[in-house]
């Protein structure tokens, strides 16, 4: 178990990993991030080497996503808004009553981020998905 200071220290060499400009700098810092932590926290430097790619991947999208891509913003407030629907219903009879209210609640939240919000824009998506770029008619038809 890590002591604060030492915790501390540990995120502050983390950071050094995410402050790279690209992937293949934030790969050659990872491994110098591993190392450097293998010596004391055995352990950690194998938790390291398992989950590289997986830590790293947000950085194969285009760098104004990375942002969107780190936050739990959305998540957050998804969670409060079942949290606050919930608590006015107070005790649910069944399970499955739980998986409506939510089911509901996340068919909401998709409809209103398709049509009123924009998390991404289609320009910086069509760069990722390499297909052309599509336009939203201001009118449902």
């Amino acid at each position: 178990m890590l002591r604060p200071k030492q915790r501390t220290a540990v995120a502050a060499i983390l950071k050094t990993i995410f402050a790279q400009e690209n992937k293949a700098d934030a790969k050659a810092q990872w491994e110098v991030v591993a190392d450097a932590l293998r010596e004391k926290q055995a352990k950690l430097g194998v938790l390291m080497d398992a989950s590289r790619d997986d830590v790293l991947a947000y950085m194969d999208f285009p760098r104004e996503h990375w942002a969107q891509i780190a936050s739990t913003n959305p998540l957050e407030r998804v969670n409060r808004e079942i949290k606050r629907r919930s608590d006015v219903i107070g005790i649910f009879p069944n399970d499955e009553a739980i998986v409506r209210l939510v089911g509901a609640l996340m068919l909401e939240t998709n409809d209103e981020w398709t049509v009123a919000r924009r998390y991404m824009s289609l320009e910086s998506l069509a760069r990722v998905t390499e297909t052309t770029t599509v336009r939203l008619s201001a009118v449902a038809t």
